[in-house]
């Protein structure tokens, strides 16, 4: 993957694309530790969450190889950054509504003073709505204010696509902007909902390039797949399996809704449970390089002698130490 070229400040409200930033970049400090922070939870054999878990109860393999825990906690109230990336794209534009009520009357539910959200929408562009905030109420208004947009003149990214190609749905790209740009420099917990049909068309990045991007800033990523009740039981569901990809990489997952509300809310209602009732283990690996390799992480938990199901990302990249 290419370099990216230097940040340039984009207001809020500003169209953006993945050789561009969503925002300045603030000085950060990174830690320069070898510690791997795992967030998972668990579930046991009726799909309920599982509470009261211990260390000995659970086990993480990094390459196979058992790895000696130094932390492991149960958090339902660290603070929590969220970013929400709405399919504004022609197919959403009678369900639209829909995801704007129920989005909206979620962030009112799981937001705290000490929580921060973002509002970003993608469809020929990607685009930032709203900045981190802690106000429910201001996200709201940005959500309200999200249109369909198929506008067929503005090309994706500044570019003329080849005759034939499809573009007009940069769901890549806007998975790569919000975990790069956004998620990247944040700490503790954080994780990425899209509300979408799946679908995309015309992203300068691949599915593959925003999984590792997603991976790298250490996001969740849950996805309600919506299609227009139209297109329901009519077609194929192409974006279903590229999106299980996704969530599944991270430790999210993909909730079916269609076009039914009530499914929407059981499926914000279900991403709230889980951001509240996470577990938090963290070691240092038994291999120390750090030479960018992608390390795969499989953890297992039982409790009362029975296996349990366990959502957690697959992996992580061992980078090198940021330069001085």
């Amino acid at each position: 993957m290419p370099d990216a070229p230097p940040e340039s400040a984009t207001p809020p409200s500003a169209v953006v694309n993945p050789e561009q930033t969503i925002s300045p970049q603030t000085p950060t400090f990174r830690v320069t530790t070898n510690l791997v922070n795992l967030y998972f939870v668990a579930r046991d054999p009726h799909g309920k969450l599982a509470p009261d878990l211990a260390a000995n109860d659970c086990a993480v393999y990094e390459d196979h190889a058992k790895q000696r825990l130094q932390n492991f906690t149960a958090h339902s109230d660290l603070p929590l950054t969220l970013g929400i990336l709405l399919d504004t794209s022609l197919s959403q534009q009678r369900v639209l509504p829909t995801e704007q009520q129920a989005g909206a009357a979620f962030l009112r539910r799981i937001l705290r003073s000490k929580d921060e959200a973002f509002l970003i929408s993608f469809d020929v562009d990607v685009t930032m709505l709203a900045d981190f905030t802690s106000n429910p109420g201001e996200l709201k208004r940005a959500m309200d204010a999200a249109q369909i947009n198929s506008n067929t003149d503005n090309y994706a990214n500044g570019t003329v696509p080849s005759i034939g190609t499809p573009r007009g749905t940069l769901l890549y790209d806007a998975v790569y902007l919000a975990a790069e740009e956004k998620l990247n420099h944040e700490t503790g917990r954080k994780a990425l909902i899209v509300l979408t049909d799946g679908v995309d068309e015309g992203s300068r990045k691949n599915l593959e390039t925003a999984i590792e991007t997603a991976q790298k800033a250490d996001a969740i990523v849950y996805v309600l797949l919506i299609r227009d009740s139209a297109a329901e039981g009519v077609m194929d569901d192409p974006g279903a399996g590229p999106m299980h990809r996704l969530a599944q990489s991270t430790g999210g997952q993909v909730f079916p809704i269609g076009s039914n509300g009530k499914k929407m809310q059981t499926a914000f209602d279900e991403i709230e449970s889980e951001l509240r009732t996470q577990y938090q283990a963290s070691y240092t690996p038994t291999n120390s390089a750090r030479d960018g390799a992608y390390r795969h992480i499989r953890v297992e938990c039982q409790q009362g002698g029975k296996n349990l199901r366990v959502q957690a990302r697959q992996g992580y990249y061992a980078l090198p130490p940021p330069q001085p």
